[in-house]
């Protein structure tokens, strides 16, 4: 699952440390920004002035000034005889005299003339932090074979805060030689001023919602946009028990161009089922309902061993081999080989799964338990699994119900090694019970970033934290980020501005074209008190800006997911009372009151390759383009989620895309691809297909990573005693099953203010609507039917005069 990667691997930062002190930067000018470009003046060593050796990993290699040059009298050429893994590149020395002062948010035109005996060389590049020192930055460009003198030229990203410098080079990284010469860097000219605004000026800084007039027709509480545009909805029984007892289980497509919905015959409960797209575009459903909890509470919910996969073109479901496990609200995470692994849920009685899964793409089907290791771990429900950039995953620590699972709340789990490695930093690690957590653009910076949570348990006030960890550290930890803003929350009585540490759980939050991140919806309590809040939160800067809120409840099970016209589309909330919201909103964003977007007027070819260059030609100049993998959410999860920055090479309205050649950071699969201005203007997106199996087959020529993760401090387990799963309470959802239907959730908790007596408590149920409440058994643990009636909250049991028990 991961190659190209060893825990020792160095990147030869020649003579320098991370602490370097650098010169006040100076603004950078026009004209060549590279020293010595093309070799000929001699450094102190065996290399040219302000040129130094890097690189890492086991290969045998030479670094060679040569007279094969382009112009003048000297070339630098790079070789590699053998190579298990790693590279070897000649970059621009890091140091204060010769590594080129930039400017942040601001974008380098670097070029080059090279030659090349070998399909596995990179334009590399790393930046110098002002806190952290030099870190390696990403790979822009793959060069394709050339005999011949050939120029590449290439457009950098957007300068990152805190960076002042950067060392770019060519990177050699299977058998073979890279020869390069005359490189230039010139700093892109001003962007355009800034565009009229085309809605009210409050609409221009925090964009619209609107509500649609036409209703969800199925309680969906999982959102699949598919590559043709369409929006799979599946509801299963939609936490309906009566729907399920009678069998009838519903999705429905919807279609943003003429907003209509089609409803699909569905052959199972997918409440809470596991989903991921394939790289063919299909929809593999994983487990759902097998049984809501007993009457009595002695059953929890149950999970069926059934797969199912969604084929967008016929709009039907048809069924897979089995999964080992049962696993209600499993995780779903695809891979770069196209695998796609999953962890948790609950079985068939209940109890929690401490099965690894794996579908093989290659065989399209899930593999028998003794081919898959191991770790006989439980991770909870719905744990978020996030695909680092070698192969391991990262557990966040966004996960569903209750406590978080033992240790620091979040891990490196490595599947090669059959290891789990706990991460340190997550803040009230037991308070972020369906908090989220997504990879943030670009998904090549390796940063993670979580927000919100609460605990149905206990159920406190949800909180407003946030964290942030770089993935690419050495030893990474999360940090506090910027708390989350707040917005109104409804009590009960009206809205009211939110106080003191109240922040959300159940938020969602969606990767933009432009960059930013849009969070949205989430409630206060247990399934209770909608929150009204909105923000984009912006990588570059770590900081949150509020926006128009979302009109509508947006609390459990309820969904957010980008559209390829660059709208978010939010549907569902399910309260503790079992009722369900059918109203949908669309979010328009402020980059969509900007005047006219850019448009991709062609697209040579929707079929695309790792490493690949790929040519678009647009109506008018833009500053960057990306891949966007669509969504596949529920309760806040959506680990695949992931925003794939694409190098230009510019030439008037023709760009050349410079396509990863790491299928961990972009895994298999059908992308929404805009292309944005300088404005962070967005055009409509092109659907594009990722898979290149030459990339993922290759035996000398793995993908092309850099070393990061690889000095983890942090507690290492391997598997453990084999068993067969992990007790889990029947009350893992938060709610008091002596009461009422399965569809309705009387907390084992109450909010805080809610005194523990029966009219209080009552009280509380009255105002969320909760309605006559049957009560199960003879039971009554939270003194709701104090006079023995079978009915909680009566007349009789909120009396003062009550019978006496015996």
């Amino acid at each position: 699952m991961r190659s190209g990667r060893t825990t020792t691997a160095l990147l030869a930062v020649m003579g320098l440390t991370a602490g370097l002190l650098l010169t006040s930067p100076q603004s950078a000018s026009a004209a060549n920004l590279i020293k010595n470009p093309g070799f000929e003046t001699a450094g102190t060593g065996d290399m040219p002035y302000c040129w130094q050796k890097s690189g890492w990993g086991d290969n045998d290699f030479t670094f060679t000034t040569t007279t094969d040059a382009r112009s003048g009298g000297k070339a630098m050429r790079v070789e590699l005889t053998r190579r298990v893994e790693g590279d070897r590149k000649a970059l621009i020395t890091e140091s204060a005299d010769c590594a080129p002062v930039v400017t942040v948010g601001r974008q380098y035109d670097l070029s080059l003339w090279y030659k090349t005996t070998t399909p596995d060389a990179n334009v590399t590049l790393f930046r110098h932090d002002t806190t952290k020192g030099w870190q390696y930055w990403t790979d822009l460009k793959t060069l394709e074979m050339a005999g011949t003198w050939t120029q590449a030229s290439v457009r950098t990203p957007e300068i990152p805060a805190g960076t002042d410098r950067i060392s770019w080079g060519v990177s050699v990284y299977g058998t073979g030689s890279a020869t390069t010469d005359d490189y230039t860097m010139e700093q892109v000219a001003d962007p355009v001023p800034p565009p009229v605004c085309t809605g009210t000026a409050d609409e221009c800084a925090n964009g619209k919602w609107d509500v649609l007039p036409t209703k969800n027709p199925v309680r969906s509480m999982h959102s699949v946009v598919l590559h043709n545009g369409k929006v799979l909805l599946i509801a299963g029984s939609g936490n309906d028990p009566e729907k399920f007892a009678a069998g009838t289980f519903t999705s429905a497509v919807y279609d943003p161009q003429n907003g209509t919905y089609k409803q699909i015959p569905t052959p199972k409960d997918m409440f809470c089922a596991g989903h991921v797209q394939l790289d063919d575009g299909r929809v593999l459903v994983m487990s759902g309902n097998k049984g809501y909890p007993s009457a009595d509470g002695t059953i929890g919910y149950q999970g069926y061993k059934d797969s199912y996969v969604f084929d967008p073109v016929t709009e039907t479901y048809s069924k897979t081999n089995d999964m080992n496990d049962g696993h209600w609200y499993p995780s779903a995470t695809i891979l770069g080989n196209g695998d796609v692994i999953s962890f948790g849920g609950l079985k068939e009685d209940s109890t929690g799964s401490v099965a690894a899964e794996l579908w093989s793409d290659a065989e399209q089907k899930w593999l028998e338990l003794w081919k898959v290791k191991q770790t006989w771990s439980y991770w909870g429900l719905y744990p978020s699994m996030i695909l680092m950039q070698d192969g391991r995953l990262f557990y966040s620590g966004s996960h569903v119900f209750g406590n978080n699972i033992p240790g620091t709340g979040s891990a490196i789990y490595d599947y090669d090694a059959n290891t789990i490695t706990q991460v340190p930093g997550l803040q009230k690690k037991d308070e972020r019970d369906q908090s989220a957590s997504v990879l943030l653009p670009p998904a090549q910076d390796q940063k993670v970033l979580t927000i919100g949570g609460g605990n149905i348990d206990s159920n406190p006030d949800a909180n407003r934290l946030t964290d942030v960890i770089d993935l690419k550290q050495p030893n990474p930890s999360y940090v506090a980020g910027p708390p989350l803003p707040q917005g109104q929350v409804d009590l009960g009585a009206g809205k009211v501005p939110q106080t003191g540490g109240q922040g959300k759980m159940y938020p969602a939050v969606v990767l933009l074209p432009d960059g930013k991140v849009l969070e949205t919806g989430g409630a206060l309590h247990n399934r209770a008190n909608p929150v009204y809040e909105s923000s984009l939160y912006d990588p570059a800067t770590n900081t949150f800006d509020p926006v128009a809120p979302d009109p509508e409840e947006r609390g459990y099970h309820s969904s957010a997911f980008l559209l390829p016209d660059g709208r978010v589309m939010t549907t569902g909330d399910n309260p503790g009372n079992g009722s369900w919201n059918h109203d949908v909103s669309v979010y328009t964003p402020p980059y969509l009151l900007k005047g006219d977007r850019p448009k991709i007027t062609s697209l040579i070819d929707t079929e695309w390759s790792y490493g690949d260059t790929q040519r678009i030609t647009v109506d008018r100049p833009i500053a960057k383009a990306e891949l966007i993998r669509p969504a596949a959410v529920t309760h806040s999860s959506d680990p695949n989620q992931r925003f794939v920055d694409l190098p230009l090479s510019v030439d008037g309205d023709n760009v050349d895309l410079n396509v990863t050649s790491n299928p961990n950071l972009a895994p298999p699969g059908w992308y929404m691809l805009f292309a944005v201005d300088a404005n962070g203007v967005p055009s409509v997106a092109k659907w594009v297909h990722l898979q290149g199996p030459q990339a993922l087959s290759a035996t000398d020529a793995s993908p092309h990573v850099h070393d990061f993760a690889g000095d983890l401090k942090g507690k290492v387990t391997g598997p453990g005693k084999k068993r067969t799963s992990q007790k889990v309470s029947p009350t893992v959802s938060g709610c008091d099953r002596h009461y009422g239907s399965a569809n309705v959730c009387v907390p084992t908790d109450f909010p805080p203010g809610v005194k523990a007596t029966t009219k209080s408590r009552c009280d509380w149920l009255k105002t969320n609507d909760y309605g006559r409440l049957k009560v199960n058994g003879k039971d009554d643990p939270l003194r709701l039917d104090r006079n023995r009636d079978g009915v909680a909250c009566g007349k009789g049991d909120v009396s003062r005069r009550q019978p006496r028990r015996a």
